[in-house]
């Protein structure tokens, strides 16, 4: 019996399922949005929201500028730096523009994700299924960021649209056509 064992083992053991988690979250903080298999995406934001929400907690310490900061805060956010630096990879190179550039993740998750998502009482992340792969098929879902109202749109993600979106809107002027050309066919039969 499997009583109070949450997760997937993915069979495989402990060192090797948390070294995958840590690549995974190391890549998803890096590129903000990764293609991976279903199961995996779910564990994943799991791991993903622990260490945001670990950052998001400790509020404007997290991306206030080093020299602003009192001593007790500076030992705070050293401190939270730390734990977090003991599970996610430090550095990733991401390409920006064509260029490879190198990032710190620690920093990232600090002074960018906890600041976007400081009001945000969880779910900074969402899954997308996306069908199954061609060779082994298996599901797969895209895991991504959630983009907040006021950011900047990013390129590929889709922004809900509004309630009455523009398609009724199309349908209603086409209506008003339509009805418009009816009395004018109407007058040249009358006529003709």
């Amino acid at each position: 019996m499997r009583h109070r064992n949450a997760g997937r083992q993915f069979s495989r053991n402990t060192s090797h399922r948390k070294a995958m988690f840590r690549a995974l979250t190391a890549n998803l903080v890096a590129h903000e949005r990764i293609e991976t298999t279903d199961a995996k995406a779910k564990e994943l934001k799991r791991v993903a929201e622990r260490l945001i929400t670990h950052a998001v907690r400790l509020g404007e310490v997290a991306y206030t500028p080093q020299d602003k900061l009192s001593d007790a805060d500076k030992a705070k956010r050293h401190a939270a730096q730390a734990h977090m630096g003991r599970f996610l990879r430090r550095f990733a190179v991401v390409k920006q523009s064509g260029e490879d550039v190198k990032i710190d993740l620690v920093e990232k998750v600090f002074l960018d994700l906890a600041r976007r998502f400081k009001g945000r009482p969880g779910g900074y992340t969402r899954i997308i299924k996306l069908g199954h792969r061609r060779g082994d098929n298996a599901p797969m879902a895209l895991v991504e960021f959630v983009v907040e109202a006021g950011e900047p749109h990013k390129p590929g993600v889709k922004k809900a649209k509004a309630e009455g979106g523009e398609k009724p809107a199309k349908k209603a002027a086409k209506k008003t056509e339509a009805s418009a050309k009816k009395p004018a066919k109407a007058a040249k039969a009358a006529a003709g």
